[in-house]
């Protein structure tokens, strides 16, 4: 009765998702999320300082 009990709302929120998934357009959070990193990188390389380099002195 324990593991059951432990594990009620894990399984119900497995189901329920699996329900929402295949029934509504749920958008991809691994694609979303690589597009984020992919501009957040742009981003960094396009603004970032240029280093110091000693060799001009």
């Amino acid at each position: 009765m324990g593991l059951i009990r432990s594990c009620f709302s894990f399984m119900v929120g497995t189901v329920f998702g699996v329900y929402l998934a295949q029934n509504y357009n749920v958008p991809n959070v691994q694609k979303l999320c690589n597009t984020g990193l992919v501009i957040a990188k742009h981003i960094e390389e396009n603004y970032r300082k240029p280093k110091n380099r000693d060799s001009d002195e």
